[in-house]
């Protein structure tokens, strides 16, 4: 009884560790199929991308992380965009706000503040201060027709934003924008949607 009791309980223990076995398997296979998901979601639909700086302040913060949508992307007014256009002062990928479009016309007025589009002065409530004339000579372009194709940015915190405003930048070639920013998702406390 002993030898048969014995057996039962080598069999049970085989079919236990056959299952377990089994079951490492599928969570292993989930695991690579959810991997391999999110590589191709973040190579072909979207990017993750870290702020540097405070160009872009009170709207995004140094170190937020945000999630870009690029596949489909067709760039608008409003926005807030990853752009990479390498010019000698940005050297790496740059967060603003798409002021104009290709076609339109943007006016910068220092004395009153205002920054305006096709003759419409933006509602940009979004500033973190107002606008005053910049220090630096670079930030020279006062009025410009954005060419088709291309982009003109701003940062939200204008007077501490190198941007399209900046002769070395000018308006940007769509071709250079990474995606647009859809969701800040870092630090956990800020998460939140970017209209």
């Amino acid at each position: 009884m002993t030898a048969q009791k014995e057996a039962v309980e080598k069999k049970e223990k085989l079919t236990s560790y056959e299952e377990m076995k089994g079951d490492l398997f599928v969570w292993l296979q989930a695991l690579m199929v959810c991997l391999v998901t999110l590589i191709v979601v973040f190579t072909f639909c979207g990017r993750v991308v870290g702020v540097k700086g405070d160009s872009m302040y009170p709207t995004l913060h140094d170190g937020d992380m945000l999630l870009l949508r690029s596949v489909g992307y067709t760039p608008k007014q409003g926005d807030i965009v990853v752009l990479n256009k390498k010019s000698g002062v940005f050297d790496e990928a740059i967060v603003k706000r798409i002021i104009a479009v290709g076609g339109q016309t943007v006016s910068i007025d220092y004395a009153a503040g205002t920054v305006t589009v096709d003759g419409q002065v933006l509602e940009d409530d979004y500033i973190a201060e107002r606008m005053t004339v910049p220090p630096d000579p670079y930030l020279s372009i006062q009025e410009v027709t954005v060419p088709e194709g291309s982009v003109f940015v701003m940062g939200d915190n204008r007077n501490h934003s190198s941007d399209s405003r900046d002769q070395r930048l000018g308006t940007v070639d769509e071709r250079y924008i990474l995606g647009q920013a859809v969701m800040v998702f870092f630090p956990f406390q800020d998460i939140r949607l970017l209209g």
